[in-house]
């Protein structure tokens, strides 16, 4: 008896080490896909990082800086879900004319300048000056549409996405 007790045992060591093996490999085959969108957006966008300056300064394409814009504001709001995220991907695709590859590598973008802008807050503000700055006063309508498409799935606006809709208008002069 002690015999099988042993043996189901080390059968069940086996299958945990495997099952550990096979998730290791699946989030290391998940980070080598968001490696990969990462650099294929940093390819399609033309984007160069200068070490004497931010990376939200060094936008030069209109497209990127109203996605990460976009991103930055919804961040703001209620939390991410799959629903919100494939809502938010539509409506990139639908208001800026592009496609689903390169919606998702905005979103990737968006959030890694949100990430260094050291938060939401702080990234729809300088995403909005660059915005101002490469497209002028109508630069804001495709971003705007994008954000009332997703805000409308969760409910509407937030006190802070509210605030940093004032801070848009003030910045793009509105």
């Amino acid at each position: 008896m002690h015999i099988l007790i042993g043996l189901a045992t080390l059968v069940g060591g086996i299958l945990f080490w495997v099952w550990r093996a096979r998730m290791a490999a699946n989030a290391a085959s998940e980070l080598a896909d968001i490696a990969g969108t990462m650099a294929g957006a940093v390819r399609r966008f033309g984007f160069r990082r200068r070490h004497d300056m931010h990376p939200v300064d060094c936008i030069e394409d209109n497209t990127l800086a109203a996605g990460a814009l976009t991103v930055a504001f919804l961040d703001l709001g209620t939390s991410q879900t799959d629903e919100l995220r494939t809502k938010h991907l539509l409506a990139l695709q639908s208001h800026f004319a592009i496609d689903k590859s390169e919606a998702e590598e905005i979103l990737v973008m968006g959030h890694w300048m949100v990430n260094e802008c050291n938060g939401p807050a702080p990234a729809v503000t300088r995403l909005g000056k660059r915005l101002m700055k490469l497209t002028g006063s109508h630069g804001l309508d495709a971003p705007l549409n994008v954000i009332n498409d997703v805000a409308s799935a969760t409910g509407g606006l937030t006190d802070s996405q509210r605030d940093a809709l004032h801070d848009l208008q003030r910045i793009f002069r509105r």
